[in-house]
């Protein structure tokens, strides 16, 4: 009986065939895609030819086809609709494909052809391309360990190895809290709640098994939840659990976990070499030092705190105003700041979530997709790995550029939050093939389903992503799409939120989902002006993680972790009203695998340059511009990794930006 992941896929654009695969099929498949990487990762070390960028460089980029056929779907299934099997088996391959790495990384013969190459790069003749390859091979390399030898090479690979298991364990156990908590609701506890959010208790009650609505940890239900919800002893209950994932003791939680990754990071960063484990991370990102990054998180810090505590005073005093003799609390911020939105800018999110249906707002960004970058989606029928899932054939001028597939309700199968990732990436070498991107959400689902405004920031977000894979244009799959700078990666992203809340695209997509009637101008203008309401506490929440997560990776706490986390919390002043938007015990950014790791502030330092970059749209008075789309597209969203970030910038603005346009957008310019 042949293995459907090694067959030849005879499906629609070779998308996986995931109707044929069974967990069963994952296990051997990776046995066989290993023993070939690693056979051809040989050939390359041993080959008796002098070393060329040709038969080093350019052959690594086609060793790990198989590899990539078997694992793509399976973190796919594992990330979004995983099982306990599927667990298991991830488990059972972290360590295995540390190991894996640790191999290839260790060919000595391999890294000597690699060196030689770096060392007379510039006699070599490459494109500005080819020489990105050939570093980012080299320092891959070097970065992994391969100048290492004898003891502090076998240990890296124990840490390697160890890192794989604890990171997949974080994850899975955060994982585990998020499917087993949840608080059932009487009627006499829907106080308050509107009625889409009453629906999508009573559908998160029927996947529960339970005969009525029911509050789980999963953001699209705690957070409206915690912002309606008039029950204040119910919005502690909830907000307790969702603060105490990964931290309620037993099989299932992370601190020790946390803390173990901490000490072997830095371990793994002194034997490279690096004074911590921030220093060694940060080497290939813009910001390139640890200092860059406190830097830029202290000077939004301070006015974004400024703000935060002059609105606790004023919810403080409604607080009061309700007859509750008590401080304000992390569970009252929510209820109170919604109370407020209503009062001062007549704006009440129940009113306003009938017009962001989910059908549309795909449509929408879409739209904007279309008339920015030429991009047409025509719905197609793929077997998927779940049937919530939709796809779409995307095409320009008539020729294939992606295909799509968006899966975006919640579910106890899939992990919490929202990513973008690509089941194949773009490449033109050795021959052209198209990228397979799928955007993951976790709105919750309803039938109609309806969203907020910051869901419709996050769809238009992860479809950011999803351009940035669709438009890449590279030579080689290695640098193609959103393989670039983690600081740099999330430009792309929230750039796109910019065109979700214009005025003519909500008069276009924002219709009521009963009346089919537009939303009115009136409500346009409301939502504008609210649009940096409460962003001291969402900028508070958020950097508090960014910080903890440089501190944690500077100076590694030698004592318990929530400690560590409390003495940087009070070092930089945090509210008490507020919590961090990812503790430690559930950060998974940051512990479930080395991508955001003292890499959290990325997404600030992204923003300082999308908010400079859409200024480039309003400064010509029209965000549809074909001129400076053209220009977006041919510096930042086609080049992947194939030029460094700076120069994609410089090129697309002429300079690079200061913070001014940031803390302007965010409402905290003084």
């Amino acid at each position: 009986m042949t293995n459907p992941l090694l067959d030849v896929w005879d499906t629609p654009f070779q998308v996986p065939p995931f109707a044929k695969i069974t967990v069963a099929d994952f296990a051997p498949a990776l046995d066989i895609a290993m023993q070939d990487d690693l056979a051809k990762i040989d050939a390359i070390g041993q080959n008796p030819r002098p070393a060329t960028f040709a038969n080093t460089i350019e052959a690594l980029e086609t060793t790990s086809e198989l590899m990539h056929k078997v694992l793509s779907p399976f973190y796919a299934m594992a990330g979004a609709h995983t099982n306990s099997e599927l667990d298991a088996l991830m488990r059972e391959f972290s360590p295995k494909l540390a190991a894996h790495g640790a191999k290839i990384s260790g060919n000595k013969a391999l890294f000597q052809r690699i060196e030689t190459l770096w060392n007379s790069k510039d006699t070599l003749g490459l494109s500005e391309e080819q020489m990105m390859l050939l570093k980012d091979q080299y320092l891959g390399f070097v970065r992994s360990g391969a100048a290492l030898t004898g003891e502090a090479e076998a240990r890296l690979t124990e840490i390697k190895s160890r890192l794989s298991v604890l990171c997949t364990t974080f994850t899975q156990n955060v994982l585990a809290d998020e499917r087993d908590w949840f608080m059932e609701l009487t009627d006499d506890d829907l106080e308050g709640l509107p009625d889409f959010l009453i629906e999508a208790a009573r559908n998160a009650g029927k996947e529960k098994g339970v005969n009525g609505p029911v509050i789980t940890t999963s953001r699209s239900l705690i957070a409206p939840f915690l912002q309606f919800s008039s029950r204040r002893d119910l919005r502690e209950i909830a907000k307790r659990a969702w603060d105490a994932r990964g931290a309620n003791g037993g099989e299932h939680d992370n601190l020790a976990i946390a803390q173990e990754i901490l000490l072997l990071r830095q371990e793994r960063a002194e034997l490279l070499g690096y004074k911590n484990f921030a220093e060694f991370k940060l080497e290939t990102e813009m910001a390139k030092t640890p200092d860059n990054v406190r830097d830029l998180l202290m000077n939004v810090w301070e006015p974004a705190k400024s703000a935060a505590e002059r609105d606790a005073k004023i919810l403080s005093s409604m607080l009061h105003a309700d007859g509750i003799n008590d401080a304000l609390q992390t569970w009252d911020w929510r209820y109170y700041a919604e109370q407020r939105r209503k009062a001062e800018f007549d704006l009440d999110e129940a009113e306003i979530k009938p017009y962001f249906e989910l059908t549309n707002m795909i449509n929408a960004s879409f739209h904007v997709a279309g008339r920015l970058f030429g991009l047409q989606f025509e719905p197609i029928e793929l077997d998927l790995y779940h049937p919530d899932c939709k796809s779409w054939r995307v095409t320009r001028d008539g020729a294939d550029v992606a295909v799509f597939i968006g899966d975006y309700f919640a579910r106890g199968s899939k992990r919490s939050g929202a990513w973008c990732s690509a089941m194949r990436s773009q490449t033109n070498y050795p021959n052209a093939e198209i990228p397979i991107v799928v955007n993951v959400c976790n709105f919750a689902k309803g039938d109609p389903c309806l969203l907020s405004t910051d869901d419709v920031r996050t769809l238009f977000h992860e479809f950011g992503h999803a351009l940035h894979q669709m438009l890449s244009n590279v030579t080689y799959r290695s640098l193609s799409g959103t393989s670039v700078a983690r600081d740099f990666v999330e430009l792309p992203s929230q750039l796109y939120e910019h065109w979700a809340m214009l005025p003519e695209i909500l008069k276009q997509f924002a219709r009521h989902v009963d009346t089919d009637e537009p939303i009115s101008d009136t409500l346009i203008e409301r939502i504008g002006q609210a649009a940096t309401y409460d962003m001291g506490f969402s900028t508070v929440e958020y950097l508090a993680s960014a910080i903890v997560d440089l501190e944690y990776h500077t100076n590694v706490p030698n004592d318990d972790v929530m400690a560590a986390q409390s003495r940087v919390l009070d070092q930089i002043g945090m509210p008490s009203e507020i919590t961090m938007r990812h503790a430690t015990p559930h950060f998974a950014h940051v512990f479930a695998g080395d991508g955001y790791s003292a890499g959290y502030y990325s997404y600030i330092w992204s923003e300082v340059m999308d908010a400079d970059a859409f200024a480039a749209f309003e400064e010509i008075e029209n965000p549809f511009d074909a001129d400076l789309a053209q220009k977006l597209e041919n510096t930042v969203l086609s080049k992947g990794g194939s030029v460094e970030p700076d120069v994609l910038y410089t090129q697309f603005r002429g300079r690079m930006p200061g913070i001014d346009a940031l803390l302007q957008g965010r409402g905290l310019a003084t």
